[in-house]
């Protein structure tokens, strides 16, 4: 594609006109949508596998044979969600792709982007908890079987750090060519009309909000298991207490790059750095949040599987607080473009 020229106008000068669409993609563009594509495939193949009634995998007496129509549904949304990422490759990378709204092409990497950022940043860090600590057996019963083998774990999150670095790194230079302009400068140059009004109200709600499921996800880290379904609180692992560490940093993180952009604060600070970092924490925390409510909600809904109404709150809330950042952060980029387009 056809980077933006070096002497493209700041924010504060009118957009620049859309280059016009290239030939065809690069040889490294080439080479990371292929990257992506079969990074996908071993994960549709084993999810489309469960659905047809395997049981590659998952050991006998594993919860997951418990509950037929729940495996059918989660994995067929699973299947769905990991196909997009083949689409948004050839999005990113065919000349047709620049023509592609903006609206609908930035949401679905929004969730993309939300869904691997944790399995990224958690599944070596849980490999390393587990190397600390010598396993991931619970204290209810150090010899319990895993409800998946081993293996399974590394093909399907391995899987899933490919394709996030690949859809990653196509995302950031076609976003660079595209829109590059819209985050240029620092956050002293931000007019108080693109972060003042609504961005800032929508971010001071979040912010609040997000003190509960914040003050919850801590005590579940910290061993509390205040909240926690009677089979959950006995199945905790070291991956669930490095998981819940994981979503207060995403939590925290969110809601200060929304506040730095919405109050201009850290103001030598790039707009590329808080920008990024609300890009990819408020679709963790939405993302993850609704995933753990939808299947909550789903799930089983007997004895100790049975989610506890905290934990239904407390994913509730953390997806409200995700997408209200995002609105913030969508309608801070709206406004940025609407001034820099009628500025001489």
């Amino acid at each position: 594609m056809t980077p933006t020229p070096a002497t493209a106008p700041p924010a504060t000068a009118s957009a620049p006109p859309a280059p016009a669409p290239p030939a065809g993609p690069t040889r490294p563009r080439r080479l990371l949508r292929a990257v992506a594509v079969v990074a996908c495939l071993p994960y549709l193949a084993l999810k489309a596998a469960w659905i047809g009634g395997s049981h590659l995998g998952i050991p006998e007496g594993s919860s997951l044979l418990d509950h037929r129509v729940a495996l059918i549904v989660g994995n067929g949304v699973s299947v769905l969600l990991d196909s997009c990422v083949i689409v948004l490759a050839l999005v990113l990378t065919r000349p047709w792709g620049r023509r592609v709204p903006a609206w609908s092409l930035a949401f679905p990497v929004w969730v993309a982007t939300g869904l691997l950022a944790p399995i990224m940043a958690g599944y070596p860090l849980q490999l390393l908890a587990r190397a600390v600590t010598g396993g991931v057996a619970t204290a209810a019963d150090p010899r319990r079987e895993p409800f998946l083998h081993e293996w399974v774990f590394g093909v399907v999150y391995g899987g899933f750090i490919v394709q996030g670095l690949a859809l990653g790194a196509l995302f950031v230079l076609y976003a660079r060519d595209r829109w590059g302009w819209l985050w240029r400068g620092r956050t002293r140059d931000l007019p108080a009309a693109v972060t003042g009004g609504t961005p800032r109200a929508v971010t001071a709600v979040a912010a609040v909000l997000a003190l509960f499921p914040l003050a919850v996800r801590l005590l579940w880290a910290c061993g509390s298991t205040a909240g926690l379904g009677a089979d959950r609180a006995a199945d905790r692992t070291s991956d669930f207490y490095v998981l819940e560490g994981l979503y207060v940093g995403f939590l925290v993180l969110a809601v200060a790059a929304g506040l730095l952009l919405a109050f201009r604060r850290a103001r030598g600070l790039p707009v590329a750095v808080p920008l990024a970092a609300a890009w990819v924490c408020s679709g963790a925390v939405a993302c993850w949040g609704g995933w753990m409510l939808l299947a909550s909600l789903i799930g089983p809904d007997e004895g100790g599987d049975r989610p506890a109404r905290l934990m239904i709150l407390t994913y509730a809330a953390q997806m409200t607080v995700g997408l209200l950042l995002a609105a913030s952060g969508a309608r801070f980029l709206a406004g940025r473009s609407a001034a820099a387009r009628v500025r001489p």
